[in-house]
């Protein structure tokens, strides 16, 4: 995306240099103003700027800079844009980006930010990298007590045999196709769709079930969640959606996975 000529001052500005952290006071802006901060500084862009902000870590082609050293952030890995009344967050970044709740939005994908303070995290392999982000409201909630800076977390891709990988991106389809409130498929469902793709191996629920479980014992020492003894009953579907999002921030599985079924 080639970068927008700056707006006059009252519609496109610089954030002040001694700006910390967003989850704060503001300057005064208008209500549905965009504030964003990454690693070098920040912008404010008016509702009405028709003004898409660009961020990556090459801080020459984007607006506001995040992950810079980090060649694994995309140089341009996503813009923010007013759409339909409300400012629309697009990944164009080889990694996901994490929003709160561990929601994470894929390659290709955008989701709506809401008001007030949202810091996302661009989920890179060895850490994660902070980008604070804060659309201002009538009446905006009162900010979280959070420090100006956020933890990082090791990121490495997990090992997984081609089997289990096939098995995984079956059971995680709901949540490779960004789905809204996605659900692991059923087990019925995960051998029906090997089936589809492999006809001739055979696969039962039972096979695909004994893969997964395999793979949950295995990451159990170093991933809570991933056996029953940590999941109050009824567990549920739990065991497994605690599984995917594991895969899914440590880019384990990524959208591109699912061409392995034919998508």
């Amino acid at each position: 995306m080639t970068l927008s000529v700056p707006r006059p001052a009252s519609k496109v500005n610089l954030l002040p240099g001694d700006v910390g952290s967003l989850s704060r006071g503001l300057p005064p802006a208008l209500p549905d103003t965009l504030f964003v901060l990454g690693t070098n500084g920040g912008m404010s862009v008016a509702p009405d700027a028709e003004f898409p902000l660009m961020f990556g870590r090459n801080e020459p082609d984007v607006h506001v800079c995040v992950g810079a050293g980090d060649l694994h952030v995309s140089r341009q890995h996503g813009y923010i844009a007013r759409e339909y009344s409300r400012w629309v967050i697009n990944n164009i970044g080889r990694l996901p980006i994490r929003l709160p709740g561990a929601r994470l939005i894929l390659t290709g994908d955008r989701a709506e930010l809401p008001f007030g303070y949202t810091p996302l995290f661009i989920v890179a392999p060895k850490q994660e990298h902070l980008l604070q982000v804060r659309v201002t409201a009538q009446a905006p909630p009162p900010s979280p007590e959070n420090g100006d800076e956020a933890e990082t977390y090791e990121r490495t891709p997990w090992p997984l045999s081609p089997d289990e990988k096939l098995v995984l991106i079956c059971l995680s389809l709901r949540y490779l196709r960004h789905e809204p409130q996605p659900q692991p498929l059923t087990w019925k469902q995960v051998a029906d769709e090997l089936n589809r793709v492999r006809p001739k191996e055979g696969w039962t629920w039972r096979k695909a079930a004994h893969r997964v479980s395999d793979v949950r014992t295995r990451l159990s020492p170093s991933v809570p969640g991933l056996l029953e003894k940590e999941i109050a009953p009824p567990a549920g579907n739990a065991l497994n959606h605690n599984l995917i999002t594991e895969l899914l921030i440590t880019s384990t599985l990524v959208k591109a996975d699912l061409k392995l079924l034919g998508e």
